[in-house]
Formats: structure tokens, sequence, C-alpha cells
């Protein structure tokens, strides 16, 4: 019930896989098995291109883990909790290599946030997302910085607003979290074959520059991430979340 991480590189590629068998979701010790592992390819002369992808033709990710939220009873815990997309978004957004995301389904929440900090993303017409923070009285904090830089203020306030709806692919496309929509995952993967070997044949230092580029701006992330996690930390303990969550306990 842990989930696993698997990595294989080849001819400058490293295929970075995912897997839980809830929807693909991230208790905290998967995260940072996650955040390790970019953390690694970071400085891996044999890597210049990562492609991120979670197991099954079904779900892409459910975010974080929700049996470790129901188990929040302190604001340290909290902060913990939810620091742990903070530190993935992070280790994403610093990772020199540049990260292709491959979404065969839906995403929600943190999910949502990974797909975010991914330097381009490919998606199927399967790949709705979904912000349901707000239902259960909290929000989307840790990973808005991430979804406002590639969607705009507009899309990520219709996402987290409207909490409880979920927005097609082709929606996702039009405010810049995909690049590219598919049909289906077969001509997603051709797909992503070709631009991900395109890639990999170029300079590693020139795409090294450009991912420095495409993050500009996003230096203060250390410090504001962790802050958004305090936030959430605090109101995962409030009476409505609580009241929220209890519909949800065994």
């Amino acid at each position: 019930m842990a989930g696993s991480i698997f990595t294989h590189i080849d001819h400058f590629i490293a295929t970075v896989t995912f897997s839980h068998p809830k929807s693909n979701s991230f208790p905290s010790e998967l995260l940072q098995k996650l955040i390790d592992t970019f953390d690694r390819l970071n400085t891996d002369d044999k890597v210049k291109v990562i492609l991120l992808q979670s197991e099954g033709d079904k779900a892409f990710c459910a975010g974080a883990s929700f049996d470790e939220l129901l188990q929040i009873d302190n604001e340290a815990k909290g902060k913990i909790f939810f620091s742990g997309f903070a530190n993935l978004i992070n280790a994403m957004r610093k990772c020199s290599k540049l990260i292709v995301g491959r979404a065969q389904g839906k995403a929600v929440g943190g999910g949502v946030g990974i797909l975010a900090a991914c330097d381009y993303c490919f998606a199927t017409e399967a790949s709705d997302i979904k912000l349901s923070e707000l239902s259960i009285g909290i929000g989307p904090f840790v990973i808005a910085p991430a979804i406002e830089r590639k969607m705009g203020v507009f899309a990520f306030s219709d996402l987290s607003l409207d909490a409880k709806s979920w927005k097609t692919a082709y929606w996702a496309q039009k405010y810049g979290l995909f690049n590219r929509v598919f049909e289906n995952i077969r001509d997603m993967d051709e797909g992503i074959d070709i631009l991900v070997h395109q890639l990999s044949q170029y300079n590693p230092e020139a795409l090294i520059e450009m991912k420095k580029i495409f993050w500009q701006g996003t230096e203060h992330w250390d410090k504001l991430l962790i802050e958004r996690a305090e936030i959430s930390g605090k109101l995962v303990l409030s009476e409505f979340t609580k009241k929220a969550l209890s519909k949800f306990k065994p």
C-alpha cells in the first residue's frame, strides 16, 4: 500500500513512473521518494530530459493521501503533511532537467499541482482536472503558485472556487496546463516519444538555460510554499473541516 517509484534511463531520457493502489495518490513516504528522485536526476549527466508518468490507464494522480489527511490532529502534523507537495513542487522547479508530464487520466488537487510544475505536458481526452480543496474547508494554497504561473489567475480561480466540478482536458489545454491533448493513450505516447527524443539530442547546456528562463521569478518559492503549507495545516483543524472530513472516516 506504500506505492512505488521506478526510474529507467535510456538515451539521455529518464522515465520516472509513480504508482499507488489508491488512484496513484501520494502518501508522505512516496512523495519523499519522488523528491529524492528529482534531486538525484538533477545532477545525473546521463539525463537530459525527464518524463514523469503514473502507472495504469485510469487516474493520473488523486493528490495527497486522504488516509493521512484524516490523521492530522495538530498544527505541526498539518504543516508537515502539506509541506510534502510544497517540497515536491520546489524539487521539480529547481531540477535542472526539463520535465515532461504524461497525463493519461484524471488529476485532482496535488495531482494538478504536479502537472503545473512540469515544463511541458501531454494529456488524453480522459485527463479531466479538479481542485476540490475548498469543499472540505481548506484550499489549494500550496499548489496555487504553480497553477497560477501556468494557467493564470482566471483559470486558477475558476478551478478552485468551482470546487465540485471537473474541467475537461481541452479546457486545461486552452488555459495552458496541457500543451497537447490526444484522443487516446497510444497516440499520446507516440507524440511523447517524438518530443522527448528530440530533446535528448539537443545541447544539454542550452536545455538547462531554458529551464532557468522558464522558472525566473520563482526563487522565493522555498519560503512561500512552506508558508502556504502552514495555512492549510491550521485550516485542516477548523471545525468546518473536521465536520467535512468526518463523513469520510471509517
